[in-house]
């Protein structure tokens, strides 16, 4: 095995696809465009540069196209470009609170433009998504994504969320049912915070010769940041489940700042949930938390896991 292909210490999921380093030569084979990106580093071993946006859509179209069956994916401008192993890391965790429920249906709140997550959720377990968001550029290039791909044909439908003050609802119908949630909802509470946190992760980057940390490249407003932050943004999503309690088995939203769970639990408790779990999550140096709660007592979610949506 060559070093390009040594397992990392990433701690990822086990089903994760991403546990090696990028094997290049793979593939450039898989895509031959991204041949022109791919160079030497410092120690010897074939990479890209990580600062370069272009360089970094090509590795992703790569990835997503060797593991994930996709053959086209494009961005419009300046939208999030996102590390596929870490999106997957998220899916493969979730699947875990399923386990054993067949036709499962997924709810991806901020699909964005990239629509990564239903891509990984439909080609490793052949669920259904319905991504929602509040950009109809968003909307639109996550449909041509949809289109222009034969294994997401039929499984992922976008709904575009025209209250920007509502989560769930405007977006679930009456009566219907999804069996997980999922988000990753912006994290800084303004664009110069994001601004200032993208610079920090530049900074810290450049001192680490061998850094495999992919950018969040470009990135339209409520991708990076909203008003209050993540913190008001996953309440706002707790305290509107609330509504929707019978509509969901596992709400579940990714949480990039510790301090704000102890925040997020009182929240938790404040609207009767029965079940929270928190799983945590690393690649590298990053340790994020997958936050899940439950409306559901054991005998509804033994009963809705024989359920056929």
């Amino acid at each position: 095995m060559s070093d390009s292909k040594k397992p990392t210490k990433n701690n990822l999921h086990p089903r994760n696809l991403h546990q090696e380093q990028y094997d290049f030569q793979a593939l450039i084979e898989t895509l031959p465009e991204l041949k022109s990106f791919v160079r030497l580093n410092d120690y010897g071993n074939e990479s890209i540069d990580f600062f370069d946006p272009e360089a970094v859509k090509f590795l992703n179209k790569a990835l997503l196209k060797h593991f994930y069956k996709i053959d086209f994916w494009e961005l419009p401008m300046n939208y999030l470009c996102p590390p596929i192993p870490g999106r997957a890391d998220y899916i493969h965790y979730v699947a875990d609170l399923v386990k054993g429920k067949k036709n499962v249906k997924c709810l991806d709140i901020g699909v964005g433009a990239n629509c990564v997550y239903p891509i990984i959720g439909i080609s490793s377990y052949d669920w259904s998504f319905v991504g929602s968001d509040i950009d109809p550029i968003a909307i639109e290039n996550a449909l041509q994504i949809a289109s222009n791909n034969r294994i997401l044909k039929d499984k992922l439908e976008l709904r575009l969320q025209l209250n920007t003050s509502s989560i769930f609802k405007g977006i679930l119908s009456e009566n219907e049912r999804f069996d997980l949630s999922i988000c990753n909802p912006p994290f800084h509470s303004s664009a110069l915070e994001a601004q200032t946190g993208s610079q920090r992760k530049i900074s810290n980057l450049k001192n680490q010769k061998n850094a495999k940390v992919v950018l969040n490249f470009g990135g339209q407003n409520n991708e990076l940041w909203c008003d209050g932050g993540e913190e008001r943004f996953v309440k706002s999503m707790i305290i509107e489940s609330k509504l929707f309690s019978n509509s969901c088995l596992w709400f579940t939203s990714l949480i990039s700042k510790k301090d704000n769970l102890p925040k997020l639990y009182k929240t938790l408790k404040s609207v009767g949930v029965f079940e929270v779990k928190t799983i945590q999550m690393s690649q590298g140096n990053k340790i994020s938390h997958l936050l899940a709660w439950t409306f559901q007592n054991e005998k509804q979610q033994k009963d809705w896991k024989l359920t056929q949506i």
